[in-house]
């Protein structure tokens, strides 16, 4: 047992019975007033039991868990709800006390239950896809809860309009300067001295003033426990189990239903305020803590808090890092917390008489102003208007009318502020044309020239992101005014690649796109269509004959080139020879004879091979007929075919002219009729014909600088 972490629970144990005290007068407030030594029992209770879970199971050693300001809160709220509807079914005094104790304990248990179910299910991250603003607005409102909730603590009326003249009597007033000054002593002094313990030297300071201030103003202590700016004395209870079979008889079960809301308020601003609070001592101390793990430990000290009648606890960022900088290093630090804790359930609970109430309100007053700067104030700086504003209405709507509308708020703002920020992703990518983005399949001078003419033919849309009703309509309008734009268009070609998903409202947005575009004589072409996509189509029955599908992009943009080129070749003249194919490359049918007799012909059938990968390059083709492959080996007895070419294209000219190894294999896929020129042959073009070989020269650079082009317009394509 190290003597740093008896030194650092002490301290952290003494902080917690102060915080505990300050807790129980929050909840048990009001009409559930009578009910505050069961509120102590309890709070120390929920002390010793979280503190020794989370102790003995925390994947930090040194983390301390207990009642805190933000669960502490919702809690108020919870039992303020029950009593309120109780009261407005006759109910009084004493008999509230047992039915709040079980909703304070089935609140916990639901929350410890909710904690624990999230660390099996690995979910610690979760807080990521809650939005901000949500987490703000309950947060905030719960600084709100704790600022008003202060107000009754200090001077025993709700902060309420109708007890304005109440609040406002010389006495009340008198209380509530005090809690304030006590409120801005502590923000002084922790913005002065960074110091974990100035908090609780702080409060011993001002409860030691209090009684300085009535020994020199000669004021009885009985006449100040008299006049409420102490505790009215306690008697002593003994723990209290809420699930006895009288205790479950006399709840009202009728009011449950009413109190949903502010129990999934619990469940909720505990488990944020657990992940927030992680996060937070992971920054202070650069400890990383296992996020799942803490959730157990934290549901299962909630879960057994709400066996014995505890209320729901938390792991805290500021008794944890008090710790931590007091030496804490070990398990111990907990546990002695526990057992201070547990020490104060058998101290007489009289020792409230001798407690200042506007000590623990300025306390309260402190942390409702804390959470209020931190989730209210400073959201301003980091916040867009929109967000901004639905923060401010979440706290707003939890003050007025309570946590069941700022949930249903909660959850109607964060799915509509999604749907807003997502239909501002552009569904589309990017756009193109087949005039300037093309299949890898290299073609002839005279299909190219069909292509760059009557490419605009085929019009394409590479989408991303989620479609759903918020894009989908934006894509609709957006392809009704590509097609009017291009009359001549005969192919709508949509990619799916960087689609994630689909919903209903989506697909009806392509059945419209499918109407208009069967209306103006354009076909659709789908690809890289995921199986959860194509589903969603066939359940709208937008899938049929009338839709070409593709597996990928490059053969969808085949198929429709090839088709393009068939339309507009009825009216061009075809090449009968390999001669004239030359004579229109060259220009000249006297090189192109010239050329034809240093070649020879060569047929071959599918799936041959032509010249094969680090080979020498001896050798250029002049492809007449037919389709040849360019295929690199990646190892592993693995390739993969990285481009292809048609009629009326040449291979090899590149290494025949440099004279190094084929970085390739060249394979026949389809049967195909070549002309082979030979290094050999090359040669002597060059030295007895240095005109063709001039024009052969300009050939393959124009041939290069096509290509060239075409794969500059495809990146300035894709990077726009």
């Amino acid at each position: 047992m190290s003597a740093k972490d008896v030194f650092a629970g002490s301290i952290c144990g003494m902080l917690s019975i102060l915080f505990g005290i300050s807790y129980a007068a929050l909840i048990f407030a009001g009409p559930l007033a009578p009910g505050l030594p069961y509120g102590i029992a309890a709070t120390f209770l929920t002390t010793a039991v979280a503190a020794t879970v989370v102790a003995l199971r925390s994947s930090l050693p040194f983390m301390i868990a207990g009642p805190d300001s933000s669960t502490s809160a919702v809690t108020a709220a919870l039992s303020a709800a029950l009593a309120h509807n109780m009261i407005m079914n006759g109910a009084s005094g004493p008999a509230m006390i047992g039915p709040a104790l079980m909703i304070i304990a089935m609140g916990s248990g639901l929350a410890g239950l909710f904690l624990c179910l999230l660390g099996l299910a690995r979910a610690g991250r979760a807080i990521r896809f809650i939005p901000y603003p949500v987490i703000g607005g309950f947060l905030g409102a719960t600084g709100v809860l704790i600022l008003t909730g202060s107000v009754q603590v200090m001077t025993d009326h709700k902060f309420a309009s109708a007890n304005l003249a109440a609040l406002t009597t010389p006495d009340s007033l008198a209380k509530l300067v005090v809690g304030v000054a006590i409120a801005a002593a502590i923000i002084a002094a922790r913005a002065r001295y960074k110091s974990a313990f100035t908090l609780l030297v702080v409060l011993i300071a001002g409860g030691l003033l209090f009684y300085v201030v009535l020994a020199a103003c000669r004021i009885p202590i009985a006449d100040a426990q008299a006049a409420g700016w102490t505790f009215s004395r306690q008697s002593a209870v003994g723990l209290k189990s809420p699930w006895s079979f009288d205790s479950l008889a006399q709840f009202p079960w009728t009011a449950l239903p009413s109190l949903a809301g502010d129990l999934f308020a619990v469940m909720f601003v505990t488990t944020i305020s657990a992940l927030l609070n992680t996060a937070g001592i992971e920054l202070a101390t650069k400890r990383e803590a296992n996020l799942n793990r803490e959730l157990n430990a934290l549901g299962a000290a909630n879960l057994l808090s709400a066996v014995f009648g505890g209320y729901v606890s938390c792991i805290s960022l500021s008794r944890s890092t008090l710790g931590y900088v007091a030496g804490a290093t070990g398990r111990v630090t907990g546990l002695t917390v526990a057992v201070a804790g547990a020490a104060m359930l058998v101290i007489d609970p009289g020792f409230l008489a001798y407690v200042p109430k506007s000590v623990l309100g300025g306390l309260l007053l402190y942390m409702g102003i804390d959470l209020i700067y931190r989730w209210v104030v400073q959201s301003a700086k980091r916040l867009m208007l929109i967000d901004y504003l639905s923060l401010l209405a979440i706290v707003i709507i939890i003050f007025f009318w309570g946590f069941v509308f700022g949930v249903m708020f909660g959850i109607a703002t964060g799915c509509a502020t999604f749907a807003l920020s997502a239909s501002r992703v552009n569904a589309i990518k990017f756009s193109f044309d087949g005039a300037r983005y093309r299949s890898s399949l290299d073609r002839g001078g005279r299909d190219l020239d069909l292509l760059n003419k009557h490419g605009h033919e085929l019009q394409g849309l590479s989408l991303q992101s989620y479609l759903f009703f918020g894009s989908a309509n934006g894509l609709y309008q957006h392809t009704k005014q590509l097609i009017a734009a291009n009359r001549d268009c005969r192919f709508l070609l949509f990619d799916f690649r960087l689609v994630t998903g689909i919903d209903s409202s989506a697909t009806h947005s392509f059945n419209q796109i499918k109407l208009f575009a069967g209306q103006n004589g354009v076909s659709l072409v789908l690809v890289n269509l995921s199986t959860p996509i194509q589903q969603a189509f066939r359940i709208a029955g937008f899938l049929g004959d009338d839709i070409i599908l593709g597996d990928d992009l490059d053969h969808a943009l085949e198929h429709c080139e090839n088709i393009i080129i068939a339309r507009h070749r009825q009216s061009a003249r075809e090449f009968q020879s390999f001669v004239d194919w030359l004579a229109g490359a060259l220009g000249s049918r006297e090189d192109a004879e010239l050329l034809a007799l240093q070649c020879r012909r060569v047929e071959v059938t599918q799936d041959t091979v032509i010249a094969r990968q680090n080979a020498p390059s001896d050798t250029m083709h002049f492809i007449l007929e037919g389709r040849i492959g360019v295929v690199v080996d990646i190892g592993e007895a693995r390739s993969v075919r990285v481009r292809s070419l048609g009629e009326h294209t040449t291979i090899g000219e590149m290494g025949l002219l440099t004279g190094k190894p084929r970085s390739a294999n060249l394979v026949a896929e389809s049967n195909s009729i070549l002309y082979e020129l030979s290094d050999t042959s090359y040669r002597r073009i060059g030295a007895e014909h240095p005109a063709l070989a001039q024009a052969l020269l300009t050939y393959v650079i124009t041939i290069m600088g096509e290509r060239l082009r075409f794969a500059s317009q495809a990146i300035g394509i894709l990077q726009n």
